[in-house]
């Protein structure tokens, strides 16, 4: 009963992070971060590039839940110690990264 709850709970929001990747990687217009600031067309040299990068951050993020979601399976520490990880240290590096990714490709 106990996987059958995490899955519910793990499967949506790992997908959900993965679908914002495809999201990105397919948008035609600037991805932003969701923070509430919006990307305009003018601000971004290649919004193709920019918008690959931003689906390929959030794909690579989305991972470490996925690999959660299994681990349930056999270890509900290490699932727990992935989430962990995932919040704690992944959120940060999001911003890092993506930081660098509005950077590199800023007009």
């Amino acid at each position: 009963m106990e996987n059958l709850i995490w899955y519910i709970i793990m499967i949506p929001c790992s997908a959900l992070l993965t679908g914002i990747g495809i999201y990105a990687w397919n948008r035609k217009k600037p991805m932003w971060f969701w923070s509430g600031k919006t990307v305009k067309e003018t601000e971004i040299s290649d919004i193709t590039a920019y918008n690959h990068a931003n689906g390929i951050m959030w794909i690579v993020y989305s991972i470490i839940y996925w690999m959660a979601t299994f681990a349930g399976i056999w270890n509900s520490t290490a699932a727990l110690d992935l989430i962990i990880v995932g919040c704690v240290i992944g959120i940060p590096v999001l911003v890092v990264v993506y930081n660098r990714i509005y950077a590199r490709y800023k007009a």
